[in-house]
């Protein structure tokens, strides 16, 4: 294979995944030190209550993040045809399309999300109050980042990665402020954290619009209705509506499940494993959000050849990137667990461990379903794709009901999740012409020799090293390094070894 070129398009790419990258060691450092305090000054019932009360006016939200994908996809659409005029009127469709799924989601919140917190929600008497404060402030959060999400798919479609970071990087700080303020007030803790967050999103919806609006012709006032274009969004949106919609079930609905059978409590242990889940999911995340614009104008541009380049390579490279972050947490969750939290709520440790080998399977999909929406064509897709995610929740019932353990509905997502990849392969073959067979000789056997030869390295050094005090940061090390270099070797083609290399300094001029 000839090295993979340096056109403009590759450079941007990685300038985009660096920057992000830079955000992601802050933020993450931010968030996960941020989950400890939280912890700390709720304690593990309120934190338990935060996490489920506030994910009933999330499930409702999903209507949103519909729309969003379909932002998205017509913004940066609308760039690669160079067209802005027609850029403007996608803006201002989707501003006037997102205040109406804010209403929508206060009118479901203030139905069916008190009538359900109300009636089946498991929480102590002399919480009542609270959790329902927090369920309040959760609908403005929720509305209110509804209305930012315009404004933050132009940063991305733009690929203004830096400005993203920024605000990013505010939103952490500010959050980690609110902790620091809660732990050390006199009043109730749990509806104060709720108001802070509350008023920092309300903050962060100001400063999108202002960057935006300063950077972005497309983003200033323009009240022209287009009913055709909103209709063709809304279409878009809707059939998107049945992969979101089963996102949110078999998440929020496990969470509530997991309430309902158990209790508040083990809802803190998945709470803590989600925050750690999405920690490591944004090394994923953050490259797969520089690709997403490029597989999207490729297709505009009808460069389908450089697509399919991109979605394998997509795939690929976030398998990697999640594994070799994920890899050390499998090896020593327990200690990494106990040493963040010191009090660890039971069940984390074996949920931590089934949710992050689901994550390293499902999001090497992103680029698949970011193919799909750059067609505009996801009728068919999302509606056998979320046929099949939508068993995950009653499946887990039934399991519970016959006497599962917490665990098991994390083991019905992950077998879902599998039968639901192999449909998108094929469908995203009959919609784009990406070969199948070419998906696993480039991707799925390099992935699997990959994980192979590095389970095995790691197994047998953790085995050989004698144990002493710090023995688990030397296998997170040695992990790190082991599986960093087989994904090098093994995993990439001569052209990416090349590509990769060309970006260290120390390698420039010798390659």
């Amino acid at each position: 294979m000839q090295p993979i070129e340096y056109h403009a398009n590759n450079k941007r790419i990685v300038k985009n995944t660096i920057i992000l990258y830079i955000r992601m060691a802050f933020t993450m450092a931010v968030q996960l030190y941020t989950s400890r305090i939280v912890l700390a000054a709720l304690g593990v019932s309120d934190y338990g209550v935060y996490n489920v009360v506030g994910g009933i006016v999330t499930m409702f939200a999903f209507l949103n993040s519909a729309m969003t994908t379909s932002t998205q996809r017509y913004i940066t659409y609308e760039l690669g045809k160079k067209n802005p005029q027609r850029l403007k009127q996608v803006f201002a469709t989707s501003m006037q399309i997102h205040f109406l799924i804010a209403l929508v989601v206060i009118v479901l919140a203030e139905s069916v999300g008190i009538w359900f917190l109300k009636e089946k929600m498991i929480i102590a008497p002399d919480r009542a109050n609270a959790a329902m404060w927090v369920f309040q402030l959760s609908v403005i959060t929720v509305v209110v980042a509804i209305m930012s999400f315009p404004y933050n798919a132009a940063i991305i479609a733009h690929e203004k990665m830096s400005a993203f970071a920024y605000i990013s990087v505010l939103e952490v700080s500010l959050k980690l402020a609110a902790v620091y303020f809660v732990l050390y007030a006199g009043c109730d803790k749990l509806i104060l954290y709720a108001i802070l967050i509350a008023s920092i999103q309300l903050l962060l919806r100001c400063v999108y619009s202002v960057y935006c609006k300063r950077h972005f012709a497309e983003t200033r006032m323009y009240l022209k209705r287009d009913k055709i274009l909103f209709k063709e969004m809304l279409s878009f949106a809707g059939w998107n509506l049945w992969g979101n919609f089963a996102a949110v079930l078999f998440t929020q609905g496990q969470n509530m499940l997991l309430n309902v059978f158990f209790g508040p409590v083990v809802n803190a242990a998945r709470g803590i494993a989600v925050q750690v889940q999405g920690a490591v999911l944004q090394f994923a995340g953050n490259f797969q959000m520089a690709v997403t614009p490029q597989i999207t104008k490729t297709y505009a541009n009808n460069e389908i050849d450089e697509m399919h380049s991109l979605i394998l390579r997509g795939c690929k490279f976030t398998f990697y990137l999640l594994f070799i972050v994920s890899l050390p947490i499998l090896l020593e969750t327990g200690t990494i667990l106990e040493i963040w939290l010191k009090d660890v709520p039971e069940y984390t440790v074996v949920f931590l461990r089934i949710i992050l080998v689901t994550a390293m399977l499902d999001a090497t999909a992103g680029p698949l379903m970011n193919a799909v929406a750059a067609t505009g064509r996801v009728k068919a897709y999302q509606t056998i794709v979320g046929g099949i995610l939508l068993v995950i929740v009653p499946i887990s019932y039934v399991v519970l009901r016959f006497g599962g353990a917490p665990w098991s509905v994390f083991i019905v997502h992950f077998v879902v999740c599998c039968a639901a990849y192999v449909v998108r392969l094929v469908m995203v073959k009959k919609m784009i012409g990406l070969s199948i067979r070419r998906f696993v000789m480039e991707v799925a056997l390099k992935v699997f020799c990959v994980t192979f030869l590095s389970l095995v390295l790691v197994m047998l050094v953790k085995n050989v090293l004698y144990d002493f005090t710090y023995k688990w940061i030397a296998m997170v090390l040695i992990s790190i390094l082991i599986s960093s270099l087989s994904c090098f070797v093994f995993g990439l083609s001569k052209g990416e070894r090349f590509f990769v290399l060309k970006r260290i300094p120390f390698f420039r001029n010798k390659v």
